[in-house]
């Protein structure tokens, strides 16, 4: 009887018989040390530490890969690391200001007012990365975003939480717009500031704490302060902020109480419905401005 020979080494799985096993990745590299699940050759470099044994990068990238997603309760990506989205929308902000002091022509191709919607919609939203040339309106709005921020971009995902703010924002211009008469002079001020898109924040934190069933009081009092002073301190912009806020509350509820089956469907449906009724609201007003004008003609 004889025996049949071994079969061919698989490639990359040893070494030929007679040379030394080194690493794939680093062929200069001799290594006696193998990966537990490829049985391959691995260096210190390219080694890993597992449960049991060592694993190499290759199949430690490999087995991340096909391993299910952490999510959070509302069905976003768990990411560990920086608010990517917050200190993007802080940066963006603080470059903003500091482009404003340097050219007033920065300023006045950025800055809102109800007039100038019609003809120049991109100001609904590019106003609120402007700010008064004093440092306490931005101070306060970065800061509050930066609380609010971070907490809710984890929970309800990237994508989700940029389309609130600036939804929110632009949200926060239509209220102005809504409000305002064209007989009178709100309807050539000026608006600038993220504070409708702060509140939209926090009227979304408001209801993710809610159904966390976490206490939301300390939201409440901010909202409660806000709301006074609005209407005590002159220069700041209640409708603004009524608008974002009624913004947040709206997608809030959306992203946070959908099914879970059906969470992204959902939320882009929200997230769409939400923006098609600001454009609407959008045109039916300036419609109706248009035809008091054509009155008075």
């Amino acid at each position: 009887m004889t025996t049949p020979p071994p079969p061919p080494p698989l490639p990359g799985a040893g070494p030929e018989p007679g040379e030394d096993p080194v690493c794939p990745r680093h062929p200069d590299r001799v290594s006696y040390v193998r990966c537990q699940r490829c049985g391959r050759p691995a260096c210190p470099e390219c080694q890993r530490q597992a449960a049991v044994g060592v694993h190499c990068v290759d199949c430690v990238r490999e087995a991340s890969r096909n391993a299910p997603q952490a999510r959070t309760v509302f069905g976003a990506p768990l990411r560990d690391g920086r608010p990517v989205v917050t200190l993007t929308l802080i940066g963006l902000s603080v470059l903003s200001f500091v482009l404003q002091q340097v050219s007033g022509a920065w300023y006045d191709a950025l800055i809102f007012a109800p007039f100038l919607g019609e003809t120049e919609p991109w100001r609904f939203l590019t106003a609120a990365f402007l700010h008064s040339s004093g440092f306490l309106h931005i101070g306060f709005n970065m800061f509050a975003l930066w609380i609010v921020g971070p907490p809710l971009e984890q929970a309800l995902g990237r994508w989700r939480f940029i389309s609130l703010y600036v939804l929110a924002a632009i949200g926060g211009s239509l209220m102005v717009t809504l409000l305002a008469s064209p007989a009178t002079v709100e309807w050539r001020i000026g608006l600038v500031g993220a504070s409708g898109a702060v509140f939209g924040l926090f009227g979304a934190i408001l209801i993710v704490l809610r159904r966390l069933g976490r206490d939301a009081r300390q939201i409440i009092v901010i909202l409660g302060i806000n709301a006074v002073l609005g209407f005590v301190v002159p220069g700041i912009s209640w409708q603004a902020h009524l608008g974002g806020f009624l913004v947040g509350l709206v997608l809030g509820v959306a992203y946070a109480y959908a099914p879970r089956p059906r969470r992204d469907q959902v939320a882009v449906a929200a997230t769409v419905g939400v923006a098609v009724l600001l454009v609407v609201l959008a045109v039916l007003k300036y419609a109706s401005v248009a035809a008091w004008w054509t009155g008075l003609g």
